[in-house]
């Protein structure tokens, strides 16, 4: 992944604050609303699916204690935070849909070091390969561990619309023929909206 700072066009000293304004700046700049039945409408996706990486990149980070080196690369600060980072590597791996990778790394996480973050990046790659109840089950665990989380919460919502039988929820149709790969897509273009909208 690039620097996410560079894609969200600040410095590493930026404070939160100035992270999160920037950010809203851009998600509402490339919001797929402002670009319906236009030729850009693709680009924009992916630019939001770039500042929405870049975003949860950089507060993952500072959550829980990683650094960005100059070199690009990210390293722990602190060995207590050993399992944070490897969850920081999953979603690169994810954001790159290299699932079965960020797969093994999470299955290789004890179940005592499992997380509200574990379940939910494991409801994301069961989501990609087309496991709905596992899905299910992975978000219903992630929001019970941690309730308040817009991200977890607003990702389970859209699965129990969906597994209601309401596809709508992940921006397609019944015509769109829309494939796995394409549903993918669709749902991380739903988190970028939602992280736009709920994120302050």
């Amino acid at each position: 992944m690039n620097d996410p700072y560079r894609i969200l066009g600040i410095t590493p000293d930026a404070t939160d604050d100035e992270v999160k304004k920037a950010y809203r700046k851009l998600a509402k700049k490339n919001h797929p609303d402002r670009y319906q039945n236009s030729p850009l409408a693709e680009d924009a996706s992916e630019k939001m699916k770039e500042i929405n990486s870049a975003y949860d990149t950089i507060m993952n980070m500072r959550r829980s204690g990683n650094n960005y080196s100059s070199g690009g690369t990210y390293s722990d600060s602190y060995s207590s935070s050993a399992s944070h980072g490897r969850y920081s590597d999953i979603r690169i791996l994810i954001n790159n849909a290299r699932f079965d990778e960020a797969e093994q790394r999470l299955s290789s996480i004890p179940p005592s070091e499992r997380t509200a973050e574990w379940y939910y990046l494991m409801a994301v790659i069961s989501y990609h390969k087309g496991w709905l109840e596992e899905t299910y089950n992975y978000a219903s665990a992630a929001c019970r561990l941690a309730p308040d989380d817009v991200e977890y919460r607003s990702f389970f919502s859209r699965i129990r619309s969906q597994r209601n039988g309401d596809y709508t929820s992940f921006g397609g149709n019944s015509s769109s023929g829309c494939g796995c790969c394409e549903m993918f897509t669709c749902m991380l273009c739903s988190d970028c909206l939602c992280n736009a909208c709920c994120r302050s």
